[in-house]
């Protein structure tokens, strides 16, 4: 077996300048050049993936980069597809660097008769060869019990924390961390910590999918900064909703830190001419144009979280650490102050 002087990394369609500026971040780390696996990724007339790797990648340490986001079905073949490539290629091992986790809403089965479909995706990836995957906030932490191989999810709340304590300097105290339903109480509450500020609960009651009937706060927002967090924003309703109830509760402001800008339908839309301040995404989901030519849309970057998890992956070395923000503002180069 030759031996494996660097990881390598390849990237389908789903989110090139992500994979570029992983690549980037790496041969800062390194002192070398890290780019990607030199590979096609096409489509035949009816729509079928053909993958051609056009290096060798025997007994390599493969990073397939590529989030399953919308399309969804195209995306996840390509990885799926990737990955076989690569196996058949005699790649020693095979890690799905996924930043979106794509079908992670369907972790369960809520009626008689309806599929778990994030389930399937595990087996799918699994089935075709995958021996680790790297992701960043699953929307229900049960996933990773799917997968019967080593899963790490890394959280885009301790980049929201160095953020929000660069954004909000001085303000810190009129800060109040809100949930936007009962389900992410657990992700509001982490980031809170970090933050030491307190936390509220909207409740929300669907009527179906998409559509909120009713809206409740459970805590005093009076006077103080709010910030709805959450792990997607898909159509954008019930985030814009939540900002109104808010704010007729009392609250001076709101702003939006969302993992996952899906950001599908009228979703740019709505926030551009909602109450919300600022609503900042990272972009573990490539964004449109329109989204990053949104007056109160901010992007951070998830680059440097993700470069340094795959060196440590790499040298077999601890994931969890880039948990805390003592680990994670170096890596960050100074973009947030250090507290």
């Amino acid at each position: 077996m030759p031996n494996i002087e660097e990881p390598k990394l390849i990237s389908g369609n789903a989110n090139l300048p992500l994979a570029n500026a992983i690549a980037r971040r790496m041969s800062m780390h390194r002192g070398v050049t890290v780019g990607l696996v030199d590979a096609r990724v096409e489509r035949f007339n009816d729509g079928e993936i053909f993958v051609e790797v056009f290096e060798n990648v025997r007994g390599e340490d493969m990073f397939i980069i590529q989030p399953t986001s919308n399309p969804a079905n195209d995306n996840l073949m390509e990885l799926l597809i990737m990955c076989d490539a690569l196996r058949r290629s005699s790649a020693a091992r095979i890690t799905a660097v996924i930043p979106y986790f794509g079908y992670a809403r369907q972790d369960r089965r809520t009626k008689a008769r309806t599929p778990i479909s994030s389930k399937l995706v595990a087996n799918m990836l699994v089935g075709a060869g995958i021996e680790r995957v790297l992701t960043m906030d699953l929307h229900a932490a049960q996933i990773q019990g799917f997968f019967d191989i080593p899963v790490d999810n890394l959280y885009a709340s301790p980049i929201f924390a160095l953020d929000i304590k660069t954004q909000f300097a001085g303000r810190m105290d009129e800060l109040m961390i809100v949930s936007p339903d009962v389900g992410g109480v657990a992700r509001a509450r982490e980031l809170a910590k970090r933050l030491n500020a307190p936390l509220s609960i909207v409740d929300k009651r669907r009527e179906k999918p998409g559509e909120v009937a009713e809206m409740t706060v459970i805590g005093d927002v009076t006077d103080k900064v709010c910030i709805i967090v959450d792990d997607m924003c898909d159509t954008a309703g019930t985030l814009c909703k939540a900002a109104e109830v808010i704010l007729d509760n009392g609250a001076k402001e709101v702003h939006s830190y969302i993992s996952h800008g899906v950001m599908s339908g009228p979703a740019v839309e709505r926030v551009t001419n909602s109450v919300m301040k600022s609503l900042v995404l990272t972009d573990s989901i490539q964004p449109t144009e329109a989204v990053k030519n949104a007056p109160n849309i901010r992007i951070v970057p998830t680059a440097p979280v993700f470069a340094q998890a795959i060196l440590n992956i790499w040298h077999g070395t601890s994931v969890s650490s880039l948990f805390e923000a003592e680990t994670l503002s170096p890596i960050y180069d100074g973009m947030y102050a250090a507290e």
